[in-house]
């Protein structure tokens, strides 16, 4: 492999001298000092996988959590609907926020409930989850390039968290127009949030950053406002894990404090998400469930423990931007404005 080689999830199938029909996914929670993958058949170890954050980022979740389900039935030749529903039941506890994760769940569940013949249902549901992945490829490279619109000259751009290939199925949302600005000429340099507590800007967004070339600088989340403040940001772009109906978004928590810092400097703040993230079955950001973390990643570095843990911890894994805060939210199927009427 190439050093600017690395892919987030993939699944080898068991004509393949590599390994024996199993799904490969880089432990995230290694980066950026060990590039770990880890191969697996097992729908329990890819759900520990998504709870641990060594997969994360809301379209892999909805990825890997398919590929998992249709795994549970691997070499099952009775009780198939008692251990799919079993493995469904688990990989629907993993993390509540990301609305990607139950879509595909749901779309392998109705696959499987209208199958007339439940011995084929492993080869169809596997059929199924590698569509949903080639989907949201497309995707990403759509929304690279619907994001081009967002610049009207050579730009520094601040993004939050991680929204790359390690976050997707393809080059990413955020990351994927940042990538794809930059290899059009649009982005001069990129500054990260360490995106505290687990920091993922600092050890996953630097790390793709740093594998495409691109210039970037790493700071912290506090250091934003004197950033803008300097006129050093032309632009704010983040991902997202939930979007409700009228554009509120859901995503790593630190994403509205810039919101709010951009709304003051009158600095452009853009959503990038595929579709599958928009929720149709909520109405505002105020049905979001927000995920709080164990108390441990505040307290902790890694396993180096920095505070006492005895001490009380605030731990929500995500907040809510309100949309009108949003300046555009890109999806592939373009770029769309408050009040955001393409999603009703």
């Amino acid at each position: 492999m190439k050093p600017t080689d690395y892919f987030s999830i993939k699944y080898v199938p068991k004509d393949s001298f590599e390994v024996n029909e199993n799904l490969i996914f880089l432990d995230q929670t290694k980066l950026p000092l060990e590039e770990n993958y880890v191969s697996t058949d097992n729908y329990e170890r890819i759900a520990e996988a998504i709870e641990r954050l060594e997969i994360r980022g809301a379209p892999l979740i909805g990825i890997a959590a398919a590929y998992a389900l249709a795994l549970s039935l691997k070499n099952i030749q009775a009780d198939s609907e008692k251990v799919f529903n079993l493995a469904y039941e688990r990989l629907a506890r993993t993390r509540p926020t990301a609305v990607n994760l139950f879509q595909a769940l749901d779309e392998l569940k109705n696959e499987f409930e209208n199958l007339p013949d439940k011995k084929k249902a492993f080869e169809i549901l596997l059929s199924k989850a590698k569509e949903i992945h080639k989907k949201d490829e497309e995707y990403c490279l759509k929304i690279g390039r619907n994001g081009l619109s967002l610049f009207r000259q050579k730009s520094n751009v601040l993004t939050h968290c991680n929204t790359g290939k390690l976050a997707t199925g393809g080059i990413g949302t955020a990351f994927g127009i940042i990538k794809t600005a930059y290899e059009n000429g649009l982005v001069n340099h990129v500054y990260a949030d360490e995106t505290r507590p687990l920091l993922q800007g600092l050890r996953l967004t630097a790390f793709e950053l740093e594998k495409n070339n691109i210039p970037f600088t790493l700071q912290a989340d506090s250091s934003a406002a004197e950033l803008m403040k300097q006129g050093k940001v032309d632009l704010v772009v983040t991902g997202a894990d939930r979007i409700a109906l009228n554009g509120d978004s859901a995503n790593k928590i630190g994403t509205y404090n810039l919101a709010i810092l951009s709304n003051y400097h009158n600095i452009p703040f853009y959503i990038a998400a595929p579709s599958t993230t928009i929720d149709k079955k909520i109405a505002t950001g105020e049905e979001i469930v927000i995920e709080y973390r164990n108390s441990k990643e505040i307290f902790h570095i890694g396993e180096t423990l920095i505070s006492p843990e005895n001490y009380n911890a605030f731990t929500p894994a995500f907040d809510v931007t309100p949309a009108h805060l949003i300046s555009g939210i890109i999806t592939e199927e373009g770029l769309f404005t408050f009040p955001y009427n393409f999603i009703r």
